[in-house]
């Protein structure tokens, strides 16, 4: 069974950014919190994914690759705001960090996500990382569909 293990962390500065990223549109076709099911579109692929619930910092994570055509249409079908982002990588010290700058509704919103293979997994933290967010629900895309950032960052301690 597919684990994955991921924490989450805000963004502070510029000095992470190496690239010019790729742009994403995600939607969710279900948020429950039980599970959720995403449908993304990149510039040149689209996925399908199933998530379970979130049990710490791990979830049962399922992802297929389906034709971007369908993709398009299954965004028309989702619940909330389509997430428009760029996604920038950056490996520091063996690790593959994943940031996403929000555009949109959620514009002003920068998350820094790194994939573990254990909870427990110790890392050093860039300098250009914020205070975490990992449990925070708020932050959690399907979330970010349905409330968006621009709605509620004002009353959020950042």
């Amino acid at each position: 069974m597919p684990i994955e293990i991921e924490r989450k962390f805000l963004v502070s500065g510029t000095a992470w950014r190496q690239d010019n990223g790729i742009n994403y549109s995600q939607g969710y076709l279900n948020g429950d919190k039980e599970r959720t099911v995403r449908v993304r579109v990149t510039e040149k692929q689209a996925f399908l994914s199933v998530k379970g619930i979130t049990k710490g910092m791990s979830r049962m994570e399922f992802e297929y690759e389906i034709p971007a055509g369908d993709a398009e249409q299954l965004l028309k079908l989702c619940e909330g705001s389509v997430i428009q982002k760029i996604r920038y990588t950056v490996i520091r010290k063996g690790l593959k960090w994943e940031i996403d700058e929000f555009l949109g509704d959620n514009k002003g919103l920068v998350i820094a996500e790194v994939e573990l293979s254990s909870e427990d997994q110790t890392f050093d933290k860039p300098e250009w990382l914020g205070m975490e967010v990992t449990a925070d629900q708020c932050y959690f895309n399907s979330n970010l569909a349905i409330n968006p950032y621009n709605k509620w960052h004002e009353n959020k301690k950042l």
